[in-house]
């Protein structure tokens, strides 16, 4: 059977029905009313986890020609304001985008990508005042501080800015919000005016924008869940149609990266993990693939994640062990060194880097016990310098601890977990546990530094990470065993972090509470399903939950682009295997642990209806009187609250609640019950 599953909770699918507001409207009323006597525990978490931040900061400049731009916070405001110095990085501040303002007149607004003119003279970026994520595209002239009157609408946040300074490439998106076309605006002119670029007809790609370090190309990048094709703008010749890299292979993920005088390459064609080619460029033109040069061939153990090119150094980003590192090519013909990450289970990434003429690279390292340090590390002699440590006031890194263990899977697979806790915290089993995980589309769940978990260790939890199959800590492989119709091996991976940590006294099942979002949040309805009696409170937000009804409507927004990921359960095969392990089908009548499940009811990636059918669902049939609580935010989408602050408050409710299913001694005490690692 693979036809469009019904039952007796399909009316909650319409949102036009009058039923459907009223039952979010009853439930949002019971999780009050239910959590009441947790507000002064909720107060004390929120202003702990505020503390944390220095709100008044301001990040390391990066240069880009005779500019220093940056990003700056001022206390009590909620939003970034964006700024830039000529010609010294403390020279005088000219502000060319203060987010609080523009978000003034919103309850919801945010910013997402933004880029300044090549000359200089203008920013555009896109922003979403609903959580719909369908962005409006503005511009702005920054010397005089002007707001040009043209808006891009129903756009994507993906833009590129051409040479002339004066032209602009963005990216809208259809009815079912998949981003498929590219246009070309040039300013004064009408938006209704501007010219198509290109279009992606194939249902299961969307279109993302990125231009090249150097600003010699606009790559336009074509991708579903397993291919990938590359269209080359001169971004000197914006009108001049775009150019294939390559003629798209199912299956083949192209990535291009310019180094001035070559296109360097990276695919998965015959190299699971990725291999690097180089493409000789004359002027705009690429050579014929066959013709392109293997530099770095495929590799079992490592995986090359992206390219960062410049002028006179390469950069690799790679994954091996659980782990980034980055691998520096000194005079871009061989490899030289790795970087030095002077940090125990660390996460890094690629820092601020706008310059192709830059000498020196910076990234960012933490880990989940020590905040974010800004580096700059010189490719010519390795030196890495400390440019700045993220402040956090009043956290002491000594007094905790973080390390990684390794779980034993069913198939004999070992699955990494980072672990956190107060330095004074003994493994006897008696310790209150958070255990996260995500496993999906390949993304890796990284072991860096959050604040809003400092709450929890000060009170005696163990916070953990479980790198499950499906996402992609260990590689392209590692997403490969947990996907498709090997999805269950997320499941099973979790469940098998779990007992772990209860084997090797970190917790016990009484006291394990487990938290998931989005594809983490079906992680979060599957593993309960399947072992309710493992865990005794799960955090469920935005959970992809009713996985079967979803993946059998193409109109809902990205569903076709699932199909890679998931299975298209049309097909038999597909059907039964989701129909196997979709949180909503298989709910039991059974004990459950305590569940807060969270929603937006403009969420377009996890229509709100999943997490309220499978409230509705375990209504219906738990055999418990343990608390269930579903939590609708009426005014934001699939990534919560816009307000920096109003993030944290979500957070300090949520923890609330976990500690008083886990720790319930702790309600009461509030701060005085702060373990030895507390500010």
């Amino acid at each position: 059977m693979t036809d469009h599953p019904t039952d007796d909770l399909s009316w909650m699918r319409r949102r036009d029905d009058p039923r459907v507001l009223e039952f979010l409207r009853r439930e949002n009323e019971r999780t009050e009313h239910e959590t009441a006597d947790l507000s002064e525990l909720e107060t004390s978490l929120y202003n702990h986890i505020r503390s944390l931040i220095q709100e008044a900061d301001r990040s390391v400049p990066a240069r880009l020609d005779e500019y220093f731009y940056y990003h700056r916070t001022e206390d009590g405001k909620p939003y970034r304001i964006w700024a830039r110095a000529k010609d010294a990085p403390d020279g005088p501040e000219q502000v060319y985008l203060d987010e609080n303002e523009l978000a003034e007149p919103h309850e919801f607004c945010r910013v997402g990508r933004h880029a300044v003119s090549p000359d200089h003279r203008y920013v555009a970026f896109a922003y979403d005042t609903t959580g719909d994520e369908e962005y409006v595209i503005a511009i702005k002239e920054i010397d005089s501080d002007t707001w040009l009157p043209e808006r891009l609408e129903r756009a994507a946040e993906d833009l590129a800015w051409a040479e002339d300074g004066r032209t602009i490439l963005y990216v809208t998106r259809d009815a079912q919000k998949r981003a498929y076309r590219v246009y070309r605006h040039q300013i004064g002119l009408d938006p209704s005016e501007d010219a198509l670029v290109f279009q992606e007809d194939e249902e299961a790609f969307h279109v993302g924008l990125r231009k090249s370090r150097s600003r010699r190309f606009i790559f336009i990048e074509s991708s579903s869940a397993v291919t990938r094709s590359v269209h080359v703008v001169d971004a000197a010749d914006p009108e001049r149609p775009p150019r294939a890299l390559a003629p798209r292979v199912a299956g083949v993920e192209l990535d291009a990266y310019d180094a001035g005088d070559a296109l360097l390459v990276r695919t998965n064609d015959r190299a699971p993990n990725f291999r690097l080619l180089r493409a000789e460029a004359a002027g705009t033109s690429v050579a014929d693939p066959a013709e392109w040069v293997e530099l770095i061939p495929g590799r079992d153990a490592v995986t090359l994640e992206s390219v960062e090119a410049f002028e006179d150094f390469w950069v690799m980003v790679e994954r091996e062990n659980g782990g980034r590192h980055f691998e520096i090519w000194r005079d871009r013909t061989a490899p030289g060194s790795r970087v030095r990450i002077d940090l125990d289970v660390a996460a890094t990434e690629v820092g601020e880097n706008p310059d192709f003429h830059a000498r020196t690279f910076r990234f960012v390292m933490s880990s989940l016990t020590q905040p974010p340090i800004v580096c700059d590390v010189d490719p010519r002699s390795g030196d890495v310098t400390r440019r700045k440590e993220e402040p956090a006031p009043g956290f002491r890194s000594r007094a905790y601890r973080t390390e990684r263990i390794w779980a034993e899977a069913d198939d004999g697979a070992r699955i990494p977990v980072s672990i956190a806790r107060s330095a004074h915290v003994e493994l006897d089993g008696s310790n209150p546990c958070l255990l996260v995980g995500y496993g999906s589309y390949g993304i890796s769940s990284e072991p860096a530094f959050a604040r809003h978990i400092v709450p929890l260790l000060d009170r005696g939890f163990v916070y953990a990470i479980a790198h499950v199959r499906g996402g992609g800590e260990m590689g392209e492989t590692w997403h490969e065993q947990g996907k498709m119709l090997s999805k269950r091996r997320t499941f099973s991976d979790f469940i098998q972090c779990a007992e772990c940590l209860v084997d090797r006294r970190y917790t016990s099942a009484d006291r394990l509470g487990i938290q998931g979002r989005s594809a983490g949040g079906l992680l979060m309805g599957a593993v309960t399903n399947m072992r309710p009696d493992l865990f005794r409170a799960v955090i469920a937000g935005v959970p992809f939950v009713d996985v079967l009804a979803t993946m059998l409507d193409p109109s809902i927004p990205l569903t076709v682009i699932e199909y890679e990921e998931w299975g298209d359960p049309r097909q038999p095969e597909y059907y039964d295997y989701i129909r196997s392990y979709s949180p909503f089908d298989n709910v039991k009548e059974t004990d459950y642990p305590h569940m807060l499940v969270t929603a937006g009811l403009n969420d377009p990636r996890v229509q709100f209806w999943e997490p309220a059918r499978w409230v509705a669902r375990l209504r219906e049939r738990r055999t418990d009187d343990r608390s269930l609580l579903l939590r609708t935010d009426m005014g934001v989408g699939h990534l919560g609250p816009s307000d920096r602050f109003e993030g944290f408050r979500d957070k300090a409710f949520e923890y609330a609640f976990l500690i008083r299913a886990l720790a319930p001694h702790l309600v009461e005490g509030g701060a005085d019950e702060l373990g030895p690692g507390a500010s």
